[in-house]
């Protein structure tokens, strides 16, 4: 079975799109493709209670970033900052084959390299 791919990347800014923290932007921490979640810094905290053990003394009520789907994350241009959609296009022979590109500028989003404005 072929491995999925997900339009954000680690290292992305994204918006929340739905759920309780709506609107927050933060970056991309982990995706986890087997489970179709990701980890976005400063969105989606749970609490964990944890146990007082000698490495870390105390314990109590610990926030836990949680997970999202990634169908509720949209990529943020660096350019603008502003919400953008992305499609994958075969730019140039890569090993990879294809890149992402945003749809309203048509410029690639990994190296920043513009075509057409």
């Amino acid at each position: 079975m072929a491995q999925r791919k997900s339009h954000v990347k680690v290292g992305d800014q994204v918006l929340v799109l739905s759920g309780k923290d709506k609107g927050k932007k933060g970056e991309v921490l982990q995706i986890f493709l087997e489970k179709e979640h990701s980890t976005v810094d400063g969105v989606i905290f749970s609490i964990k209670h944890m146990r007082p053990d000698p490495q870390t003394q105390q314990g109590g009520a610990v926030k836990i970033a949680g997970a999202v789907n990634p169908s509720y994350l949209k990529l943020v241009c660096p350019r603008t900052d502003k919400p953008i959609r992305t499609k994958r296009r075969v730019v140039e022979k890569e090993i990879d084959g294809r890149t992402r590109l945003f749809r309203e500028r048509i410029s690639v989003v990994d190296n920043e390299s513009i075509e057409r404005t």
